[in-house]
């Protein structure tokens, strides 16, 4: 009998192998270990819980956080991406600790230790956000310092230029001034505004400083409105700082136009007297326009009076149009622009001398008929009524304007002036003494015909008739005569020399010829 000497063969049945470690218990300080462990940013949490995939999306997030950060600039880190990383971060903690509940942890192996390991890894995150807002202020305070370089060469840019050119530079640079005091006020930049001013302020007003003083008045006028937009602390005494500059420049650019015969000189002291009237500057407005009537009254006695004459007539003008908030200021230039009026009513009597003596009879006779009317008790006014005559005869005779006429009258010599005209005349005559008079046009006399003054014997005022006559004395030489018809004639003056000598008594006529309608 055959058997199994190990005795009867038996089966068993091994119980199945666990997929994974069974759940741990739930432990409320390993889920909160878990979840400060993530709060760091580093993953520590599910590292130790062992899910590396979840780990790696923690280091993937900081990574790119601190690729985004890094280096600190004046724009510090996007807002979209530090939130979107603060939520990571927030989700990691959450899950970690629902994940921590029933989860071991490789280590450490007690939740407490974990949880003062997380804990003091806080210190990570919170001495990294630390250090960045330094790194984060330092980057802002040299973008800042960069701005203020960068308008500190605008200023020195613009100072080699003129003002008129160089105008949108400063403005440019003081908007950044003005930025960096006021929206910046703390920082490194703007405590070093107040100097930088200073400097905008000698720049922009280097014509002064250059002593071209019509230059400086209008980047002078523009500091004047700093103060309208850069706050007073910043400017300090800068504020006032243009004024007295300005008033300067004012005179000095006026006075130099007054001397130079100008014409923006009115403007130039007109904003001097209406901004500072009250200035040292304003007070030598009325002496130095005195100052230029008087020089042109001395050069009427010169070489060019009839200038000196137009210079006053000038002077009388512009300064009647100045204006000044001081009662006295204004007295006085209304007293000097009725001394330029009077000295130039009583220069043109020298400015028509003058022209008569270079033979420019017509604007001598157009002068001197001025200054009569001009001048009712003038001490020249006799002679320049006489000159006036003698000039208006040497358009017609040149001859007559060799010499300056007098005031002589009467002579031993008889001369009769008759009018055998319709038309009345007047009879100017001028030589040793000088005069007019006006005959009466003769009722019963007409033209003669051309034809009848060339034939041979033609003698006018000699049919007669009572024509109408004036007898002149005048004495012996050279007398020149203009007869010049009035009223609508248009006969042209006549003309005579007369060489009058003693012993003779002389007869002139007067009479007027006609061909073709016409009448001379």
């Amino acid at each position: 009998m055959s058997g199994n000497p190990y005795g009867p063969y038996q089966e068993f049945a091994m119980p199945p192998m666990p997929s994974a470690p069974p759940p741990a218990p739930p432990d409320g300080w390993r889920a909160v270990a878990v979840a400060v462990l993530n709060l760091s940013g580093l993953g520590l949490g599910y590292a130790l819980l062992r899910r590396w995939v979840l780990a790696a999306v923690c280091w993937a997030a900081t990574a790119v956080l601190l690729f985004v950060a890094l280096p600190a600039d004046a724009d510090g880190v996007p807002g979209a991406a530090l939130a979107v990383y603060v939520l990571l971060v927030l989700l990691a903690a959450v899950h970690g600790a629902f994940a921590g509940l029933r989860t071991r942890l490789t280590w450490p192996g007690r939740a407490p230790l974990a949880l003062l390991l997380g804990v003091l890894l806080l210190a990570v995150p919170a001495f990294g956000t630390v250090w960045y807002d330094d790194a984060h202020d330092e980057a802002v305070q040299q973008a800042l310092l960069d701005r203020l370089d960068h308008a500190d060469h605008l200023v020195t840019t613009a100072g080699r230029h003129r003002f008129p050119t160089a105008r949108g530079d400063y403005r440019a640079a003081l908007e950044i001034y003005r930025d960096l005091a006021v929206d910046h006020s703390g920082s490194r930049a703007a405590g070093q505004v107040p100097d930088r001013m200073r400097t905008f302020y000698t720049t922009v007003a280097a014509a002064y400083g250059h002593k071209e003083y019509c230059d400086a008045v209008e980047p002078l006028k523009y500091l004047r409105t700093v103060p309208r937009t850069m706050p007073g602390k910043q400017l300090g005494t800068l504020a006032q700082w243009p004024d007295d500059r300005l008033a300067a420049s004012l005179y000095a650019c006026g006075s130099a136009g007054l001397a130079g015969g100008g014409t923006d000189w009115v403007t130039r002291f007109g904003d001097l007297l209406n901004t500072f009237p009250h200035s040292e500057s304003a007070a030598k407005v009325v002496p130095a326009v005195d100052a230029a009537v008087k020089n042109a009254e001395k050069d009427v006695n010169g070489a060019q009076p009839c200038t000196a004459v137009a210079q006053l007539r000038d002077l009388n003008t512009r300064i009647t149009d100045l204006s000044g908030t001081d009662a006295g200021t204004s007295d006085a230039l209304t007293k000097s622009a009725g001394r330029a009026d009077r000295s130039g009513d009583a220069g043109e009597y020298a400015c028509g001398v003058d022209q008569y003596k270079d033979g420019d009879f017509s604007a001598a006779q157009k002068t001197l008929d001025q200054y009569v009317a001009d001048n009712r008790s003038g001490r020249n006014r006799d002679r320049a009524k006489k000159i006036a005559i003698g000039a208006e005869v040497a358009q017609t005779l040149p001859a007559a304007g060799k010499k300056l006429p007098t005031t002589a009258s009467g002579g031993s010599i008889s001369v009769t002036v008759k009018n055998d005209s319709p038309d009345d005349v007047t009879v100017l005559y001028t030589g040793p003494v000088t005069g007019s008079f006006t005959l009466k046009g003769c009722g019963s006399c007409k033209s003669y015909a051309l034809l009848d003054t060339l034939r041979t014997g033609f003698k006018p005022c000699s049919s007669g008739r009572n024509y109408p006559q004036r007898t002149l004395s005048l004495p012996v030489g050279t007398t020149y005569f203009v007869h010049k018809p009035h009223g609508g004639s248009t006969a042209t003056p006549a003309s005579d020399t007369a060489r009058l000598r003693s012993g003779y008594i002389y007869t002139e006529c007067a009479y007027t010829t006609s061909t073709l309608g016409s009448t001379s």
